[in-house]
């Protein structure tokens, strides 16, 4: 009877052993520490990316916002210094009038003299300091006529050159770096044939 008993309890053990656990009892599946801190890393590494192309695009825009700026304040400068000396050009046609003016006039006198020699040095003293802001004179008589800093005004008929070089000057150009402020007015030569009598050209006439 105690053997029939204890085998019993044994069997009963048996079977709760061997029974399966309830779901809300299973325990719960652990995260390796190593995978964690793996999924930490590359979180933070894809801010991190984040950050730095943000920071890249920012650094992009203010460069380019700099280079705006001082692109529009060079150009405001420049447009303005061109307006300055467009308005001393004629200053420096008079100055130049005067002295072919003096230098022409007869008989020489001391006062003339002196007046030439004063008229000259503001001359030398003007194209000094036009020189330095970057003018320069377009060089004209006895060139070939250049459409980019050449404004013929007349064609002048003419055996001592060939054609189409700039036989005279009737105002003075100016260039600032590479950019014309005024293109020089000249004279341009022609080895076109005479007209037929009652064919005249406007246009053309008879080199001294």
């Amino acid at each position: 009877m105690f053997e029939e008993r204890e085998q019993e309890e044994l069997n009963s053990e048996e079977k709760r052993e061997g029974a399966p656990m309830p779901e809300g009892d299973a325990p719960a599946e652990e995260t390796a520490p190593g995978e964690d801190l793996s999924q930490k890393i590359a979180a933070q590494t894809k801010e991190l990316q984040e950050l730095q192309d943000r920071y890249l695009r920012l650094a992009a825009e203010f460069d380019n916002y700099r280079k705006r700026v001082v692109r529009e304040r060079a150009e405001l400068i420049r447009t303005a210094h061109e307006g300055m000396l467009l308005e001393l050009f004629p200053v420096l046609d008079n100055l130049e009038r005067t002295l072919a003016a003096a230098r022409s006039s007869a008989p020489a006198s001391q006062a003339n003299e002196a007046l030439i020699e004063g008229v000259e040095i503001t001359l030398r003293l003007f194209k000094g300091m036009l020189e330095k802001e970057g003018v320069r004179e377009i060089e004209s008589v006895g060139r070939e006529f250049d459409p980019t800093v050449h404004h013929a005004v007349e064609q002048v008929r003419t055996t001592d050159h060939p054609e189409n070089i700039v036989v005279q000057e009737v105002l003075r150009g100016y260039l600032l770096d590479q950019k014309v402020l005024r293109p020089a007015l000249v004279k341009v030569s022609t080895v076109a044939s005479i007209p037929a009598e009652g064919e005249g050209h406007p246009e053309v006439k008879e080199g001294e």
